[in-house]
């Protein structure tokens, strides 16, 4: 049995009061992925989780991100994963979406969970961009698997090397 498969997870549009769920997963997300590569003061600041519960909560609630699509994964009614499409902030990708946010807690890497999140955000069709992490080979590798390019371009995001990826 695949681990974390013994119990069934639901995919289903994120609402707003699962604003401070969503948080603690994107908070214990990057404090795993990402420690090392962002600094242990950000990682670790008191009010992570509660910046990141802001931050959902505006997604979810204002219309300015109406055309934004969020998800969320559930087990035995507990978040695991979350994801968040909208479109594309970079200039030459009017017509594309843009992955900004795709996290599954660790105990669910390699259950589909994230496949399915991927899914239920982006249309398999459609032409989409995002940037990721750079080292962070477990998720490009994954990205890669749904259909995604690195494009050989990089930037510097608050002092993290990240990497644009496309999918036509």
């Amino acid at each position: 049995m695949v681990r974390g498969m013994e119990r069934p997870v639901t995919v289903r549009d994120a609402l707003p009061e699962d604003a401070a769920d969503m948080a603690r997963v994107h908070v214990e997300s990057w404090r795993a992925t990402y420690r090392g590569i962002i600094s242990d003061e950000v990682l670790d600041a008191p009010d992570f989780v509660s910046r990141r519960a802001t931050f959902w909560r505006t997604v979810l609630e204002d219309p300015r991100f109406a055309s934004y699509n969020a998800a969320v994964a559930v087990v035995e009614g507990r978040i695991v994963g979350i994801a968040l499409v909208g479109g594309a902030a970079d200039d030459e990708a009017e017509s594309r979406l843009q992955l900004f946010v795709l996290y599954v807690d660790v105990d669910f890497h390699g259950t589909g969970t994230g496949s399915d999140l991927l899914a239920a955000v982006l249309p398999a069709a459609a032409t989409a961009v995002l940037w990721v992490a750079d080292p962070n080979p477990r998720a490009q590798a994954f990205y890669r698997k749904q259909g995604f390019r690195a494009t050989g371009e990089a930037k510097d995001d608050d002092g993290v090397r990240e990497i644009r990826m496309v999918r036509e």
